[in-house]
C-alpha cells in the first residue's frame, strides 16, 4: 500500500490493522504515576499500539537510562540525540512503583547509550535488584541493547537475578544495513548464544518486525539461527513507521502468515513464539512467566 511516490500511505491500513484506542481513566491513572515517580515507559516513548490494553491490566515496560537513544535506528520512534545523565534513585523508584503498582511480571529494557562504558549494565542490575528487595514475587525481564558486543556487561545483568534476558535482533541480516546500520546481527545474535553460556538457566527471548521487506526465505533461516543460538522464545510482529522521516512499511503481512511464522519457528526449535500484527517484544511478556510457572514450557 504506497502511494504515487512509492512510500507508505499510512492513512490506508488492511482491515486487521485497524483499531480503535480510547484512552480509559485506569491508563490516565498509571501515566499521572509514572509522571509523579519521574519514570519512562517504552510503551509511550516508541508509541506502542497496544498501550491502552498493556495500561490497564496494569502492566507496563520500564525504560532506564533516560529516553534519548545514542543511536540512530530507522524503524524506532525513541528519541535521538545528546542522551541525559543518569538519575540515582532511577532503580529504587522503579521497585517501588513495581511494589505500588502490583506487578507479577516486571519487564525493564533502555535505550541505547553507547556513551556508557558499560552501555548502562549496572543499572539494569541496579534495577534488578531493586525490584527483587521490593516486590520479592515479581518475576522480572531484561530488555536490553548489545552492549557493543560486552561479554563482561551480559554477565553483569545475567547476575543480578533476572528471570527472561530479552535481546531483539529486529529483523533479517540482510536489512541491517537499511534500518539498523550502527548495529550488527551477528552481535546480536551472540548476546542470546552468550547468555545461555553463561547461564543456561535464564529464559532468553528475541523480536523481529515483519513488513520492512524481508523475504519469507529470509525470515525462515532467521528462525533456524535463533534456534541455534538457543533463543528460547521469540515475538513477530508487523512493522509500522512511527512517523513520516522513519523507514517506510514495505507490506502490511496478513494474519494467516504471521500463524504460518508461527508454526515454522516452533518446528525450527523456539519453544515459545507470539505472532500476530500487533505483537510487539514485550505484549503479554507475563504470560510466558506463567507459562514456565505451570510447567507449560518445554
Amino acid at each position: 500500500m504506497k502511494n504515487e511516490h512509492g512510500h507508505n500511505d499510512h492513512r490506508r491500513l488492511p482491515p486487521w490493522m485497524k483499531r480503535t484506542v480510547r484512552e480509559t481513566r485506569a491508563v490516565t491513572d498509571l501515566k499521572k504515576r509514572l509522571r509523579q515517580r519521574h519514570l519512562h515507559t517504552v510503551c509511550e516513548s516508541a508509541g506502542c499500539p497496544n498501550l491502552t490494553e498493556c495500561f490497564q491490566k496494569p502492566t507496563a515496560t520500564f525504560m532506564i537510562l533516560g529516553n534519548v537513544c545514542t543511536r540512530n535506528c530507522r524503524f524506532c520512534g525513541v528519541a535521538k540525540g545528546a542522551p541525559e545523565r543518569l538519575n540515582p534513585r532511577e532503580a529504587a523508584e522503579i521497585g517501588e512503583a513495581v511494589l505500588a503498582l502490583g506487578l507479577r511480571h516486571a519487564v525493564i529494557t533502555s535505550v541505547t547509550r553507547d556513551d556508557l562504558a558499560d552501555g548502562g549494565a549496572a543499572q539494569f542490575a541496579e534495577t534488578v535488584r531493586a525490584i527483587r528487595a521490593a516486590s520479592p514475587g515479581t518475576t522480572i525481564e531484561t530488555l536490553i541493547p548489545d552492549f557493543n558486543g560486552s561479554v563482561q556487561s551480559l554477565a553483569a545483568v545475567l547476575a543480578s537475578g533476572v528471570d527472561i534476558l530479552n535481546h531483539n535482533v529486529e529483523t533479517v541480516p540482510a536489512l541491517y544495513s537499511l534500518v539498523r546500520p550502527e548495529a550488527d546481527f551477528e552481535r546480536s545474535l551472540d548476546v542470546l548464544s552468550a547468555s545461555k553460556r553463561i547461564d543456561p538457566g535464564i529464559i532468553t527471548k528475541s523480536g523481529i518486525m515483519v513488513g520492512l521487506g524481508e523475504t519469507e526465505e529470509q525470515v525462515l533461516d532467521l528462525f533456524h539461527r535463533l534456534a541455534k543460538a538457543a533463543c528460547d522464545a521469540l515475538t513477530i510482529g508487523q512493522y509500522l513507521a512511527p512517523n513520516r522521516s522513519s523507514y517506510p512499511v514495505q507490506e502490511y503481512v496478513p494474519p494467516e502468515r504471521f500463524d504460518f511464522y508461527r508454526e515454522t519457528a516452533e518446528k525450527a526449535g523456539i519453544s515459545h513464539v507470539y505472532a500476530g500484527p500487533y505483537v510487539r517484544s514485550s505484549y503479554n511478556a507475563e504470560s510466558l512467566m506463567a507459562a514456565i510457572e505451570e510447567g507449560r514450557y518445554a
